[in-house]
C-alpha cells in the first residue's frame, strides 16, 4: 500500500508552491484589496500636496469642501481595503495551515510506520508550529506585493515632481533589500535550528510524561530531569540567538528605512529652497517620506517570513517525504484463518515455528520476557517483513502479501502497555463506536467493578494515560478494548500482571469463553492464562522447547514448574 504522498518527493519548496497555488483566488482578491490599502496610504500626502498647492491658489471654500470629501473617500478606501484584505488573507492562511497540520497528523497515524528519525513529540511541534508557519507564506506573498505598489507609486509621485527624488527612492529600496536578504538568510538557518532543538525537547518531555511512574519508582526521575534541563537549555539558547539575529534585523531595517525617509525629505527641502519644487510638492515629499516608512517596513520583513517559510516547510517535508518501513502487498487474509511461524528469525527469536489452528486457544510461555516481546513485535507487524528471516502466514498467505489494513482488521495483538486515551470507558473501549460486543468485553475482562463503582458507568470520564485509574484498572480496560475489538486472530502480550490472583483466574475462564471458536494466542507467565488454553507452548531462547497442556507441562516439565508456578 502506496500513500500518495509517498509516490513523488515533497520538499519544501514544493509544499510551499502547493499552497500557493491552491490560494490563488483568495491571495489574487488578498493582493487587490491590500493593494489598494497601500495605494490609499501612499495616496494621502500626494493629494494633501495637490490639496495645498490647489487651494493656495483658488482659496475658495467650494475647493477646501472637495478637497475634504477626496480625504474622506481616500481613508474609506484605506479602512475598507484593509480590514476585507486581511480576512481574506487569514482565513486562507487558518485553512492551509490546518490542511498541512492534517497531512503530517495522517502520516503519523498511518499503519504503516514511517522511516523517520523523529520522535512523538517533534512531530507534534511539526504539524503546529512548522505548519502554522508554512502557511504564513498566503499572507506573506500578497503583503510583498502590496508594500511593493506602495513604493512603486511613492516612486512614480516623486519622480512626477523631480526625477532625482523617484530615483532616490527606487536606488535606495533596491540597496535596503539586498542588505537584508544576507540577514534574512541568517535568519532561515538559525529558525530551522531552533525548530529542530525545540521539537527534540518536546519529544524529550513527552517521553519523561510517559515513564513518570517508573521512573519515581527506581529513583530515576532527577537524571531525567536534568536530561531535559540540558536539551531545554540547548533550545533556550538557539531561541536567544535566533532572537539577536531577529532584532539586528529589524534594527537595520528600521535604520534603513530611516535613513532614506531621511534623504528623501532633506532632498525635497533643498530642491523647494532652490525653486526647483513649489510648495505643494514640498508637503507632498515630506507627507511620503513619513508615510513610505510603513510598506517600506513591510517590503523589508517579508524576506524574514519567506525564509521562516521555507525553514518550516522543509521540516515538513521530514516527515511527508519519509519512505514507509515496510511496503505491504495488497492481498487480504480469509476470515477465521490460522497463525504460522516459519522458520522465524529475528532479535532473540532463533529458527522459531509453531503453528495455531482456526478457533484454537493456544498460550505461549516465553522463559526470556526479550523473546516475548520480539514475538509480539513480529506479530504485530512493527517489524517490516524483510528485517526477519522465515515467514509469517495468516490463514496461508504471507503477511508481506497482505494489506496492512486488512491484518489489523483480521489479527489485532494488543501490548501488555496498551495506551489508555482521555475519554470515557466507553470510548476506551469502543473508540470508534460500532462495536456490538462491549457488555460482554466488559463482563470478560472483569471491568464491571470499575463501571460500577462510577455514577456514569461506562460514561465515567477517564484522564490521559488512564491517571485516575489504578495499573489492574489500565490493564482490564485495556484487555476489555482488545475483546470488544473481536478480531478473527487475538493475540495477547501479559494481559493480566497487574491484577490479583482472584481476578486473574475469572479473567482467563472469561476469555476462554468469550473467543471460544476464535483464534486466539496469549504470551504469558500466567499459571491461570496457561491452564485456560487448550496448549501451551513453552518458548526457551527463542525456540519452542516443549508443548502440551498446562497441567501436564507441571507434571513432566521440572523447568516449566519453577518458572510458571506461583
Amino acid at each position: 500500500m502506496t500513500t500518495p504522498d509517498t509516490q513523488r518527493p515533497r520538499p519544501g519548496s514544493y509544499i510551499l508552491r502547493t499552497a500557493l497555488r491552491r490560494n490563488r483566488a483568495a491571495m489574487a482578491w488578498g493582493t487587490v484589496l491590500m493593494g489598494l490599502y497601500q495605494a490609499g496610504e501612499t495616496a494621502f500626502p500626494i493629494a494633501l500636496g495637490l490639496i495645498v498647492e490647489h487651494t493656495m491658489q483658488n482659496r475658495s471654500l467650494g475647493s477646501l469642501g472637495l478637497s475634504i470629501a477626496a480625504l474622506a473617500v481616500i481613508i474609506t478606501t484605506v479602512s475598507l481595503s484593509w480590514r476585507f484584505g486581511m480576512r481574506v488573507l487569514q482565513k486562507a492562511n487558518t485553512t492551509e495551515a490546518h490542511r498541512w497540520r492534517v497531512k503530517v497528523a495522517a502520516c503519523g497515524l498511518q499503519p504503516v510506520a514511517r522511516d523517520v528519525d523523529l520522535k512523538s513529540g517533534e512531530i507534534l511541534t511539526i504539524a503546529t508550529e512548522d505548519a502554522d508557519q508554512t502557511a504564513d507564506i498566503i499572507e506573506v506573498v500578497p503583503l510583498l506585493i502590496s508594500s511593493l505598489v506602495a513604493v512603486v507609486v511613492a516612486a512614480v509621485a516623486l519622480g512626477l515632481a523631480d526625477i532625482r527624488l523617484g530615483l532616490l527612492v527606487i536606488v535606495g529600496t533596491v540597496a535596503i533589500m539586498s542588505i537584508l536578504s544576507v540577514l534574512s538568510r541568517r535568519i532561515g538557518s538559525s529558525t530551522q535550528e531552533q525548530q529542530a532543538r525545540v521539537a527534540r525537547a518536546g519529544a524529550k518531555v513527552a517521553d519523561l510524561i510517559t515513564g513518570l511512574r517508573p521512573l519515581h519508582g527506581f529513583g530515576g526521575n532527577h537524571a531525567a530531569f536534568r536530561s531535559y534541563r540540558n536539551v531545554s537549555t540547548e533550545a533556550k539558547l538557539q531561541a536567544i540567538t535566533v532572537a539577536k539575529v531577529n532584532g539586528a534585523y529589524a534594527g537595520a531595517a528600521l535604520a534603513l528605512n530611516a535613513v532614506l525617509a531621511g534623504a528623501v525629505t532633506l532632498t525635497a527641502g533643498w530642491l523647494a529652497f532652490d525653486g526647483q519644487i513649489n510648495i505643494g510638492e514640498l508637503v507632498m515629499a515630506v507627507g511620503l517620506a513619513q508615510f513610505i516608512m510603513e510598506p517600506l517596513r513591510l517590503f523589508s520583513e517579508m524576506p524574514k517570513y519567506v525564509m521562516i517559510a521555507r525553514a518550516s516547510a522543509e521540516r515538513m517535508a521530514l516527515v511527508l517525504t519519509a519512505p514507509p518501513v515496510t511496503t505491504p502487498g495488497p492481498e487480504l487474509p480469509v476470515a477465521g484463518g490460522d497463525l504460522e511461524l516459519d522458520s522465524v528469525r529475528y532479535g532473540t527469536l532463533r529458527d522459531l515455528k509453531f503453528r495455531v489452528s482456526a478457533g484454537e486457544f493456544v498460550a505461549i510461555a516465553a522463559y526470556q520476557p526479550r523473546v516475548a516481546a520480539d514475538l509480539a513485535s513480529v506479530l504485530a507487524v512493527n517489524v517490516p517483513s524483510d528485517a526477519y528471516e522465515g515467514a509469517v502466514r495468516v490463514s496461508g498467505r504471507e503477511l508481506a502479501d497482505l494489506s496492512i489494513d486488512a491484518v489489523r482488521a483480521h489479527m489485532l495483538v494488543n501490548p501488555y502497555d496498551g495506551e489508555i486515551f482521555a475519554g470515557t470507558l466507553r470510548t476506551n473501549i469502543d473508540p470508534s463506536g460500532t462495536s456490538r460486543s462491549v457488555p460482554e468485553a466488559v463482563d470478560a475482562s472483569m471491568l464491571t467493578d470499575v463501571v460500577a463503582l462510577h455514577r456514569d458507568g461506562l460514561d465515567y470520564g477517564v484522564r490521559d494515560r488512564g491517571a485516575n485509574l489504578s495499573g489492574g484498572q489500565r490493564q482490564r480496560l485495556s484487555l476489555a478494548r482488545a475483546l470488544a475489538a473481536d478480531s478473527d486472530v487475538l493475540v495477547l502480550h501479559d494481559p493480566t500482571t497487574a491484577v490479583d490472583a482472584v481476578t486473574e483466574q475469572l479473567i482467563a475462564r472469561n476469555v476462554a469463553k468469550l473467543r471460544r471458536g476464535r483464534t486466539t494466542v496469549v504470551i504469558t507467565s500466567s499459571p491461570a492464562l496457561l491452564d485456560a488454553a487448550d496448549r501451551v507452548l513453552v518458548l526457551d531462547d527463542g525456540v519452542v522447547t516443549a508443548e502440551d497442556t498446562h497441567r501436564n507441562l507441571l507434571a513432566t516439565d521440572e523447568d516449566y514448574r519453577l518458572a510458571v508456578a506461583r
